[in-house]
C-alpha cells in the first residue's frame, strides 16, 4: 500500500511554486543572465518565508511560556 502512495504522490509533481521554478529554469538553458536572477528570486522568497516565521516566533515567545494558566485565588469580602 506505502509503494502506490509513494508513486500517487510521484505522479502529482511539485508544488506550485516549484512547478513555476521548474518551468522556467526549463527555458532558461541558454540564458545565463535570466537564471541568474531566477536563482536571486529564490532566495528571496526563501528569506521573505523567514521573516514570517521569525515574526510568528517572536509573537509566541511574548505570550510567555506554554501551559502557563492563571489559578484563581480566594479571597474575603468585608
Amino acid at each position: 500500500m506505502s509503494r502506490k502512495k509513494t508513486e500517487a504522490c510521484d505522479d502529482k509533481g511539485p508544488c506550485p511554486l516549484g512547478k513555476f521554478f521548474k518551468g522556467f529554469e526549463d527555458l532558461s538553458k541558454n540564458a545565463p543572465e535570466f537564471r541568474e536572477h531566477l536563482d536571486r528570486s529564490r532566495l528571496e522568497l526563501l528569506k521573505a518565508v523567514k521573516t514570517l516565521v521569525d515574526s510568528k516566533i517572536k509573537s509566541l515567545e511574548k505570550k510567555g511560556p506554554y501551559g502557563k494558566k492563571k489559578v484563581a485565588r480566594k479571597i474575603t469580602i468585608e
